[in-house]
């Protein structure tokens, strides 16, 4: 695909997303969150659905249910400057809360939300340790 048809793409999915905001904010405010929290968790899904699901190829939030493990432990820490162990959380804990938000509204397979939230207990320690040997220059090839 040429690069206007891709952009051309992209809006078009970015204007879908715009709505499902829209939907997971009054999901978010119904749960009584303050809105310093729900504005939080826009910004990290709009982040989640907007940039890293459009940075490579066009994909819809529903097929990033299965990106989180590139998305932790590779791109995030390498694009996001603001990348820290706390957002690393609050990242996991926004797409928890849209995930599940996406799996009530039955756009998401209740299966594939729960390996999610597998993905996520099983490999939210490695991706924290990612993070912090990357921002220290430290590899695995280093310990050999």
């Amino acid at each position: 695909m040429d690069y206007e048809t891709y952009e051309k793409e992209c809006a078009k999915i970015k204007a879908q997303n715009q709505e499902l905001l829209t939907a997971f904010r009054a999901y978010l405010e119904a749960s009584r969150l303050s809105q310093k929290t729900v504005k939080k968790h826009l910004y990290n899904i709009d982040f989640y659905i907007n940039e890293f699901l459009l940075y490579e190829e066009l994909q819809q939030p529903e097929e990033g249910v299965r990106k989180l493990n590139y998305f932790f432990g590779y791109w995030f820490i390498r694009k996001a400057m603001w990348a820290s162990v706390n957002s690393i959380k609050e990242n996991i804990a926004s797409l928890k809360k849209f995930y599940a938000f996406l799996e009530r509204e039955g756009r998401l397979d209740p299966d594939h939300y729960l390996d999610m939230l597998e993905e996520v207990k099983e490999s939210r320690q490695e991706w924290i340790e990612g993070l912090i040997a990357y921002d220290t220059g430290f590899s695995s090839a280093d310990m050999w």
